[in-house]
């Protein structure tokens, strides 16, 4: 994604990846080679300080600011305004790395001055379990808008950004590839919650009393947005399908165990066209068109580093 063409309009002001290294992080906001290897043994400490601590730096000023306005605005309502979670939402495609983004990030986040408390959310847990999209006939489209249960993702969205000390979210298994119908995450009140999915930055549903339409970017405070060109993508989502395939060898309760039964070859076939019918038409139909609306757009190059960052305008 680039601004060049674009009118005067566009509300992005873009970064190189050498114009963001450079922007000012204190040393309050670093990080050795060890901590990162802690942190994501994936991630290069050069990605993790060039982009990462910078993202982080910029998270803490907006969460700063939020804390600084509680306490303006208890002053001002006399008490009755009181801090509930900063909610960072991270959106993009399969495979595009949202869970690796939102994952350090939260790594990041607990560092912060005053140690914060954390929490990690996938919006996965809130697709519908199988049995009812095999009953509904929407096995096919799994992560399409149609097959996540959105008023039980708005409901739990609304009880963190209300106050409930008692807040949990379902879990989808990439195991079984399915929902655990009798285990819930235990989500609570920390004092920052990022949240990673399809669906972060995607439209909503009519708020049943008034009938306005209610998104569930609405309760989040800071959106990002994981881009890449879709010929990258699609070579990570067929890494990681045989990466799964590989790894549930041997365990017949994997979803992905059913993929060690057929040639790679085969398997590779089937992983391309679950992609072009499936994974592509919902990234250009659901996805990919809401990705103007994050703060921040992540954009990668074709090894998973970021190669240029929009911030949107303030």
């Amino acid at each position: 994604m680039q601004a060049e063409g674009r009118n005067v309009l566009y509300p992005f002001v873009g970064y190189s990846r050498e114009e963001w290294t450079r922007l000012p992080v204190d040393d309050a906001f670093s990080l050795s080679d060890e901590e990162v290897r802690g942190i994501e043994p994936r991630l290069s400490p050069e990605e993790a300080r060039s982009v990462y601590l910078p993202v982080s730096r910029l998270l803490y000023l907006h969460y700063s600011a939020v804390r600084g306005l509680y306490r303006a605005a208890r002053g001002f309502l006399v008490g009755e305004e009181r801090e509930v979670p900063f909610v960072v939402g991270v959106a993009g495609s399969v495979a595009a790395g949202k869970s690796t983004v939102a994952g350090v990030l939260r790594a990041l986040i607990s560092r912060w001055p005053g140690s914060p408390t954390v929490g990690l959310v996938s919006t996965d847990g809130f697709i519908f379990p199988n049995s009812v999209l095999q009953e509904r006939g929407l096995m096919e489209r799994k992560g399409f808008p149609e097959t996540y249960d959105l008023p039980l993702l708005l409901g739990f969205l609304a009880a963190v950004k209300s106050g409930d000390p008692e807040t949990s979210a379902p879990i989808h298994s990439h195991l079984t590839y399915d929902i655990l119908p009798d285990e819930r995450l235990p989500v609570g009140q920390p004092d920052v919650l990022v949240v990673e999915g399809l669906n972060m930055l995607e439209a909503g549903l009519p708020e049943p009393e008034g009938g306005h339409m209610v998104f569930v970017s609405d309760y989040v405070d800071f959106s990002i947005y994981v881009d890449a060109r879709e010929s990258y993508i699609k070579k990570w989502y067929l890494e990681r399908f045989l990466r799964l395939r590989q790894e549930a060898l041997g365990d017949d309760t994997a979803y992905f165990h059913r993929f060690t039964e057929i040639p790679v070859e085969e398997a590779t076939d089937l992983a391309m066209r679950v992609w072009d019918e499936i994974d592509h038409p919902n990234l250009k139909q659901n996805i990919e068109p809401t990705r103007d609306r994050a703060r921040l757009i992540l954009e990668k190059g074709k090894d998973h580093s970021v190669v240029r960052i929009h911030l949107r305008k303030i």
